[in-house]
C-alpha cells in the first residue's frame, strides 16, 4: 500500500462523488481524472496491484476518512465523456443508509502467502490438496481427522508451495455473519465498514481456510451461496461480491460434521446437511506412517541444531503402541504427531529426554500420564512394539481369567449359603 498525498486523497473523494461507488473501471478513473486536468487514469492507482480487483477494475484506496455521498453524484459536463456518467442504477446501488457510512476498508494489507516450513513432510492427502489449490479452480474441500495429525498444517504448506494467498479463520460457536463477511467498525473516530475475512479472500482470489468448522453453529449458513461459487450479497452495504479467480474454500474438522458420539471432541456440532453437501470432496486425514513421522521429528530437531535418530525412533515406536491400544479401546487418550513435535521441541530446550516426555504428557490425567511414561521406559529399555503388544495381550487374558475365577468363587459362595 502507499501513503496518499493530499491531491491523491482529493481524487479519491472526487471519484466517489462522481460515481457513488468505490469500484471503478479504467474509463471511469480516466473520466474522474479529467477534472484534475489529466487525460488518463491515475497511474499511482492503476499500477498498484493492491487496488486491482479484476480486469480493468480497481478499488479506490482507503483514505482514513468517511466518504459522504451527496444527494446525487457529480455529473460531468455535457461535452465530456457522457458514456461514463453513472446511470440511475449505479446511483441507487448506494444504499440510502450509506450516506453516513462509510468507506469500505480492507482488513488486510501486503503479502499473505504463508511461509514454507522446513520441518514439513508431505504425506497422506497433501498432494491432492495441493493440486486442487494450485489449479486455481473453485472446488471446496472438507478435511476431517483426529486432532494433531496435520490437517491445517498440510493446507498452509500447500498454499506456501503453490504461492497462494491464504486467510485462516478459526471457527467457534460464536462465529457469525459479522465475523465472516464484515461489519461496521470505529476507526479514527469514524464509523467505517470493514470487510470480513471471507470477503477479503473472495476479492483477493485467496484460499479461505475455515479451521475447526464443526465447532460452528447455524450462523455459518451465510456461507451457503459462497460455497456454490456464486458470490454473496452483503445486505449491510447493499453490495454483491463476486469471487475473484483463484478463490477457494477449505474446511478442517475433527468430525465429519455429525457431532462427536464418543465425547472426545466436546463442543463439536452437527452441521446442516445442505451445508456439508456443498463440499464436493472430503479427505480423511490419518496419522503419518512411522517412517514419515520420524522424518518430521528429525526435521524438528534439526531446526534447533540437534540430531538424535535413536530418540526419534523410540518416540515413534512409543506413539505407535499407544495409538494401536487407543483404536482397540484400551486407552482413552492418544499421542498425536503434534504431541511428538512438542516433545522434540521440549527436548531441544531442556536437553533431557524424560523431562520432555513428562512435561508434554502432563496434560493427561495422572493415571494416563503415568502409564504413558512407564510405557516409554519399556521402549527405552529395548522393548519392541510387537513384544509390548504381546505382553499387553497376555496381561489382558490374565485379567480376564482372574475375573472369571472371581465370578466362579462368588457362585460357589452363593451355593454354600443355599
Amino acid at each position: 500500500m502507499i501513503t496518499l498525498n493530499s491531491k491523491q486523497k482529493d481524487f479519491v473523494k472526487s471519484a466517489f462523488q462522481m460515481y457513488g461507488k468505490v469500484e471503478l473501471t479504467t474509463n471511469e478513473l480516466k473520466a474522474a481524472n479529467k477534472k484534475f486536468g489529466y487525460a488518463y487514469a491515475p497511474q499511482w492507482l492503476t499500477k498498484n496491484k493492491h487496488y486491482k480487483i479484476g480486469k480493468g477494475l480497481f478499488k479506490l484506496p482507503d483514505i482514513d476518512e468517511k466518504l459522504v455521498l451527496d444527494t446525487k453524484p457529480d455529473v460531468l459536463d455535457d461535452n465530456k465523456d457522457k458514456d461514463n456518467v453513472p446511470d440511475d442504477t449505479q446511483i441507487n446501488n448506494v444504499s440510502a443508509t450509506k450516506k453516513e457510512a462509510a468507506y469500505v476498508i480492507s482488513s488486510l494489507e501486503g503479502n499473505i502467502v504463508p511461509n514454507k516450513d522446513k520441518s514439513f513432510v508431505s504425506f497422506g492427502n497433501h498432494p491432492d490438496v495441493r493440486n486442487i489449490i494450485k489449479s486455481n479452480k473453485f472446488y471446496p474441500i472438507f478435511i476431517t481427522g483426529l486432532s494433531g495429525n496435520g490437517k491445517t498444517f498440510s493446507v498452509v504448506q500447500a498454499c506456501a508451495e503453490s504461492k497462494r494467498e491464504m486467510i485462516r479463520v478459526n471457527i467457534t460457536i460464536e462465529t457469525d455473519e459479522d465475523d465472516l463477511l464484515g461489519g461496521y467498525r470505529l476507526k479514527d473516530g469514524q464509523t467505517v465498514w470493514q470487510n470480513g475475512p471471507v470477503i477479503e479472500a473472495m476479492e483477493r482470489g485467496a484460499i479461505l481456510l475455515l479451521d475447526e468448522i464443526d465447532l460452528a453453529s447455524n450462523k455459518i449458513m451465510c456461507l451457503q451461496p459462497i460455497l456454490e461459487g456464486n458470490g454473496v450479497y452483503v445486505k449491510k452495504i447493499n453490495k454483491f461480491v463476486k469471487p475473484k479467480v483463484g478463490f477457494n474454500v477449505v474446511a478442517t474438522a475433527n468430525t465429519k460434521g455429525q457431532g462427536s458420539d464418543d465425547g472426545k471432541f466436546i463442543g463439536t456440532n452437527i452441521l446442516n446437511e445442505a451445508f456439508l453437501e456443498r463440499f464436493p470432496v472430503t479427505f480423511e486425514q490419518t496419522y503419518p506412517s512411522a517412517k514419515t513421522e520420524q522424518k518430521i521429528l528429525n526435521n524438528t530437531l534439526a531446526l534447533s541444531g540437534k540430531k538424535d535418530t535413536t530418540y526419534v525412533e523410540k518416540l515413534s515406536t512409543w506413539a505407535d503402541v499407544i495409538r494401536k491400544t487407543y483404536f482397540d479401546g484400551g486407552v482413552d487418550e492418544i499421542i498425536s504427531t503434534r504431541r511428538l513435535v512438542h516433545i522434540c521441541q521440549a527436548y531441544s530446550i531442556f536437553g533431557n529426554k524424560m523431562k520432555a516426555i513428562e512435561l508434554c504428557t502432563n496434560r493427561f490425567d495422572d493415571d494416563t500420564k503415568n502409564s504413558f511414561v512407564d510405557l516409554y521406559g519399556k521402549v527405552d529399555a529395548g522393548a519392541t512394539a510387537e513384544s509390548i503388544a504381546a505382553q499387553q495381550k497376555a496381561d489382558a487374558l490374565k485379567a480376564q481369567q482372574m475375573e472369571s475365577d472371581d465370578d466362579e468363587d462368588d457362585k460357589e459362595d452363593q451355593e454354600d449359603l443355599v
